[in-house]
């Protein structure tokens, strides 16, 4: 595994296959996609360097120039990689030679910046704006959550940097745009009527952008700001620094909506509505800079355009089965008003984040189009009170070692050698319909493009992408040896957060293999976390968009033809069934997600489960395993922490378990720790022992929840008690209510009748030896 981590630490890149079948078929037989899973700004080692001047590019291509073309000093021509064309260098390259090579030509600098100094954002007014929050507050809630929700903000806006801009809306059964650039004794406001669609024009007109100045010819979006005197934007949008008291002001005086709402029905909320005027307005103001449009909504949608449910209280929200059976009535209606509205904010290049905080459901699942297409961060929690709300707000504005590394207005591009296709993206961005030779004619997620925008992305944003092998017979043994190299370039061009734009380019070189003896080959090259996370991703998506779609069907097929292909066995005989120590804990990891909440859809809201797809859809290798199989410490008396097996047989008595399943941290104390500990006896000098076994786990789980985002829920249980089932959940039930073992003394039984890991794998080694 270390060989994939540190290519990943030079490269932020992850493949499931390192070295590649060579051929369509083989590729096909392979069964899991040639794919990688890229993490476009992930902070690299220090000693990569940060180059102050433009890239070189072909001239037939677009590729950058990098450690793989091919230089000819004498001549001072470098022929592209990617297609062999021939580029001279320019003037400033005249020195070049073997002795004096530019950085972008040193072999171990295959991942390199550009910061080229005269270059202007991809805005004029991008450059003007480091970045812009603007507050969506839902306000139909009690009073104890808004006064949650403005703690929690008034906690943040401190943090907020004095020259990014602001600005407020309110919304209930109204929508309210506050005035911030108003001093006056009462707050100005501008209202909305939430059960009508609004347009940019109603928005325009109604907010008086146009009374000093005429209204402007209706041309580009950049074009109607053109028009606007910068005071009409100062009004909405005030640099943190100038608008704190206004701001801190409208928060204190927020109350919950007036509108009556009678003892059997829902509170009129129109968040589409409010969401909608927020686009236009920043639309308006600041087309093409870093903006995100921040919202925090109490509750569901019920009033006006994408309402997820209607008003009346016995009229039950949308379930899973209701969308299986096709029974929600708002549901298809709202994905549409959101899917207009994430392209209407991607063509702007804003953001739109989601802070959803009810023990209801609030319209996640149908949200989920803009918030992914836009790159928009989502945390989900019971209430305004809970700390992965508080904290994972916090994170968002702090700097230093917790920063997230927010970044806007990203382009991401993408070039191969001519033999390899690009089917699509899964990930948290929008297609740039870019179209060309490179693009496949099977599409997956964001397809039938090169280029993507990415309107917001952070330090961990990670992009999975999907390739097609298209060379179609094995060539010739003498053209084989001649070049059996893939190339892969990936370009993502972002504003940094420092606000000036920059370039990383990643070019990568992968040896492909083709004929029936270079089995071991791809077995040595084979990344079984990033086969699982790819896995992941993959029956998400599939589950979302194929109707008649059975995923755990799709993954048994799946790991059977994996284990039949690649395993060691004489056909018939399952015990002779043997995978190589690179393949052996793939079954593993495809029964923990067979029983995740990727997968299982029962118990779980169709909230949740956008929730947990769309946060895996944009995280790295490493925290998507451990969603898919939690990690599992044990803490006992005579060891230090070591790992355990994610296994009933874990628990016993005397020790304590930490599990870290991503969204969840839980720290469970076995029955007579649990004991010791409402004993007291920790706090007796002469059981200093028992004192330190106790906070050991809780100190590792606060290094766990300090260091992630959205911060997950931190939960302290005992055995037998009722929050033990976040742990009981995740543990293969090796011994159930119906086993013939017994449990170990001091362990515990699960009331399952899930089939355990033994049973999953015995079946596994029976049909892959068919």
């Amino acid at each position: 595994m270390t060989e994939f981590l540190d290519l990943e630490t030079q490269d932020a890149v992850r493949m499931p296959w390192n070295v590649i079948p060579g051929t369509k078929q083989e590729a096909a037989q392979s069964v899991i996609p040639i794919s990688a899973i890229y993490t476009p700004i992930k902070p690299l080692p220090n000693t990569t360097p940060l180059l102050p001047y433009s890239p070189l590019r072909c001239k037939n291509c677009r590729s950058v120039l990098n450690p793989f073309s091919i230089v000819d000093f004498s001549t001072k021509i470098w022929i592209c990689s990617f297609c062999l064309h021939r580029n001279h260098f320019p003037h400033h390259y005249q020195s070049i030679s073997d002795d004096n090579l530019p950085a972008e030509l040193f072999p171990q600098y295959t991942t390199i910046e550009y910061e080229p100094q005269n270059e202007r954002p991809m805005s004029q007014f991008s450059q003007l704006v480091p970045q812009v929050f603007f507050f969506v507050i839902d306000t139909c809630m009690i009073e104890e959550e808004i006064g949650f929700l403005r703690s929690g903000l008034e906690r943040v806006i401190g943090e907020i940097p004095g020259n990014s801009l602001v600005g407020l809306i309110t919304f209930g059964r109204y929508v309210c745009v506050h005035e911030l650039g108003f001093f006056g004794k009462m707050n100005k406001v501008y209202v909305f009527n939430g059960a009508k669609e609004i347009s940019k024009d109603q928005v325009l007109e109604q907010m008086g952008f146009f009374l000093k100045k005429p209204r402007p010819a209706t041309g580009v979006v950049a074009g109607v700001r053109d028009g606007l005197s910068q005071e009409s934007i100062n009004r909405f949008l005030l640099p943190a620094a100038d608008c704190e008291f206004a701001l801190n002001s409208v928060l204190d005086e927020l109350q919950k909506d007036p509108w009556p709402v009678p003892a059997d029905q829902r509170a009129p909320r129109s968040t589409g509505t409010a969401l909608t005027v927020a686009a236009h307005l920043l639309g308006v103001c600041v087309p093409g800079s870093g903006a995100r449009i921040m919202a925090f909504l109490g509750g569901p949608a019920t009033e006006g355009p994408g309402s997820i449910v209607s008003k009346a209280l016995s009229e039950p929200i949308r379930s899973h089965k209701d969308l299986d059976k096709d029974a929600a009535p708002f549901f298809h209606k709202a994905v549409k008003l959101y899917e207009g509205l994430a392209k209407q904010l991607v063509h702007q290049g804003h953001v739109l984040d989601v802070f959803a905080c009810a023990l209801d459901q609030v319209g996640v699942a149908e949200l989920k189009v803009a918030v992914e297409k836009t790159g928009g961060l989502v945390v989900l929690a019971e209430s305004f009170g809970h700390s992965v709300f508080k904290d994972s707000l916090l994170r968002v504005f702090q700097s230093g070692d917790n920063d997230l590394g927010l970044s806007s207005n990203g382009i991401f591009e993408v070039n191969f050698s001519k033999d390899i296709k690009i089917q699509g993206v899964l990930g948290p961005c929008a297609s740039l319909e870019k179209k060309g030779p490179l693009c496949s004619d099977t599409t997956i997620g964001q397809g039938g493009t090169t280029a993507w925008k990415m309107c917001g992305l952070d330090k961990s944003t990670s992009l999975c992408l999907i390739f097609d092998i298209v060379k179609k017979e094995n060539p010739d043994v003498i053209g084989q040896a001649a070049n059996n190299q893939f190339y892969f370039q990936f370009l993502t061009y972002y504003q940094h957060s420092n606000g000036q734009m920059r370039l990383r380019a990643t070019t990568l070189s992968r040896r492909w293999v083709t004929g029936p003896g270079n089995i071991q080959d791809l077995i040595a090259g084979f990344d079984q976390e990033a086969a699982a996370v790819v896995m992941g991703r993959l029956v998400s998506f599939k589950m979302e968009t194929e109707a008649e779609f059975d995923p755990i069907r799709w993954l048994d097929k799946t790991l059977i033809h994996l284990c039949s292909r690649f395993g060691d066995y004489q056909k018939d005989s399952p015990s002779s069934f043997v995978l190589s120590p690179r393949l052996s804990i793939i079954p593993q990891f495809v029964f923990n997600l067979r029983r995740s909440q990727f997968v299982q859809v029962f118990n779980n809201s169709p909230d949740e489960t956008a929730y947990f797809r769309m946060v895996m859809n944009r995280e790295n290798v490493a925290n998507s395993v451990v969603m898919i199989q939690p990690s599992l410490i044990s803490y006992a008396f005579n060891s230090g922490a070591e790992p355990a097996l994610l296994d009933v047989a874990s628990i016993a008595a005397d020790r304590i378990l930490l599990l870290d399943s991503f969204f969840t941290v839980v720290v469970f104390h076995g029955s007579t720790i649990a004991q010791w500990r409402k004993a007291g006896y920790q706090n007796e000098p002469e059981h200093k022992v028992f004192a330190q076994l106790l906070q050991a786990p809780l100190d590792d789980a606060e290094a766990i929840v300090k260091d992630r985002f959205p911060v997950p829920r931190l939960v302290i249980c005992d055995q037998h008690g009722s929050q033990a089932r976040f742990l009981l959940a995740k543990l293969n039930p090796s011994a159930t209510y119906n086993s013939d073992a017994p449990p170990m003394p001091g362990g515990d039984v699960l009331f399952t009748d899930d089939v355990s890991f033994e049973i999953f794998l015995d079946h596994l080694q029976r049909l892959a030896v068919q």
